[in-house]
């Protein structure tokens, strides 16, 4: 079982040390609510959790803006070089789409000012904005789908807002597959780009009871195609699809008979229908039904779709007839 205060103290180590004795000083109930941990020079630190916003001080937390410690610019700084493990120039390629990811799959997004050459955006500088997203696993968060285990038969796609639940939903689905939850044991291969899913550690995924096949920092397409060559996956898993290259290496994935997990952002099932990558991860075929999710507890379903029939709608630019939202006790109904 995951320890919810170890989380917090493994995605705080790296933060400059006033501001991070600070937050391992809060009551353990505090630090079990809070997902996101937020730094901007000049303003006070925000500490995000179940919807809440609080502003950390020296006394504690407070709900009273005004009240709230400023992070510096020092502090910034220093707590950036520390994500970076002091080496700057190797995360460069992070850091240019915005993120780092730190120890335990936690991950990092970054602002400040766009670094370009010859029109391509190539680096960020004057770092002014940390956002520390705490990783942890929610043992059994899956379990809506997987009272229904032909869900995941012939691949499941995943469409929510950020805040959702998509990596989390993902990671506990891996580790009832894998765990042999199901009283069977299945072979899968994480293909996890940005480090969240199983936050591997010199080749150590960070939860013990993901027995997976890991293929870290790889981008999508070419995990995909490593994983089908050699190593005979039963469930493909990936993060945050988005695009058109990896619908054609869905294709072979689906070839192999693989079935495939992953997620999507979308912030409602409009926007999903309008991404231009979703009609081609329809029509790849690696996906049987696409589940809708809503912020909030992970994986709380709010509506379930087969993709056929989405496929169809699209096809005929008529979204009218998905346009109900269910939910219920398991979370999980499926659309006529």
């Amino acid at each position: 079982m995951e320890n919810p205060e170890k989380s917090f103290r493994e995605a705080t180590a790296p933060i400059a040390p006033r501001i991070r004795d600070l937050l391992r000083a809060l009551p353990p109930q505090i630090q079990t609510s809070v997902s996101e941990i937020r730094l901007r020079a000049g303003r006070p630190i925000c500490l995000w959790g179940k919807g809440i916003t609080w502003f950390l001080n020296h006394e504690g937390v407070t709900l009273r803006q005004e009240q709230g410690l400023c992070a510096s610019m020092e502090d910034l700084q220093e707590s950036f070089r520390e994500m970076c493990s002091y080496s700057i120039y190797s995360h460069q390629e992070q850091i240019r789409t915005g993120f780092l990811t730190l120890q335990g799959g936690h991950r990092v997004g970054v602002c400040g000012t766009a670094v370009y050459r010859e029109g391509k955006q190539t680096g960020i500088r004057d770092v002014s904005s940390l956002n520390i997203r705490i990783a942890r696993a929610v043992p059994g968060c899956a379990g809506a789908l997987l009272k229904r285990p032909e869900i995941l038969e012939g691949g499941l796609l995943l469409a929510g807002p950020p805040a959702s639940g998509k990596t989390t939903l993902l990671r506990d689905i891996a580790m009832y597959l894998s765990g042999g939850q199901n009283s069977a044991i299945h072979k899968v291969t994480v293909i996890d780009e940005r480090g969240e899913i199983c936050g591997v550690n010199n080749g150590i995924p960070a939860w013990n009871s993901l027995n997976c096949d890991v293929l870290d920092g790889f981008q999508k397409v070419d995990g995909i195609l490593l994983a089908v060559r050699s190593m005979s996956p039963e469930y493909l898993i990936c993060d945050e699809l988005g695009g058109l290259g990896e619908a054609q290496a869905l294709v072979q994935s689906v070839n192999a008979g693989a079935a495939v997990i992953a997620s999507i952002h979308a912030g409602s099932l409009s926007e999903l229908l309008h991404r231009p990558q979703t009609k081609a991860l329809l029509q790849s075929g690696a996906f049987q039904r696409i589940a809708l999710l809503s912020r909030g507890a992970p994986g709380h379903i709010q509506q379930l779709l087969r993709a056929g029939d989405l496929l169809a709608q699209v096809d005929r630019g008529s979204f009218s007839s998905f346009s109900r939202s269910h939910s219920g006790i398991s979370g999980v109904e499926e659309t006529a």
